[in-house]
């Protein structure tokens, strides 16, 4: 099964100028995680799925308090986040950065990952 987590807004210092460094900006991430939910399927427990609401915190908590420079890392440091969980089996991130160009909506970078076995 996947779950998405959509357009999810957060703000975080992110850029290579000095200035962009000086206040946080919004970023909005996309999360897409494939997670076996055949169990959580037949018993309607949430112990059983990703608990997405949880998740989110842990997103919020850990990035608005970090520093990036490049969008790279950002979305790296996402995805880890998201593979941290053990039912997490695979997902992709994208970020964005809205307005980081000019006449360009947004600029975002996607990483996927999964776990080793």
């Amino acid at each position: 099964m996947k779950i998405r987590i959509k357009d999810l807004r957060l703000r975080t210092i992110v850029g290579v100028y000095e200035w962009e460094q000086k206040q946080p900006q919004e970023v909005v991430v996309n999360v897409e995680l494939e997670f076996d939910g055949d169990q959580a399927a037949r018993t309607d427990d949430l112990a059983d799925s990703v608990d997405y609401k949880a998740l989110k915190r842990r997103l919020l908590d850990e990035v608005q308090y970090c520093r990036y420079k490049l969008l790279e890392k950002l979305a790296r440091h996402v995805l880890d986040i998201v593979l941290d969980d053990e039912k997490v089996l695979r997902a992709t991130v994208e970020v964005d950065k809205p307005h980081a160009l000019r006449f360009a909506e947004s600029v975002s970078v996607v990483c996927s990952g999964g776990k080793q076995k």
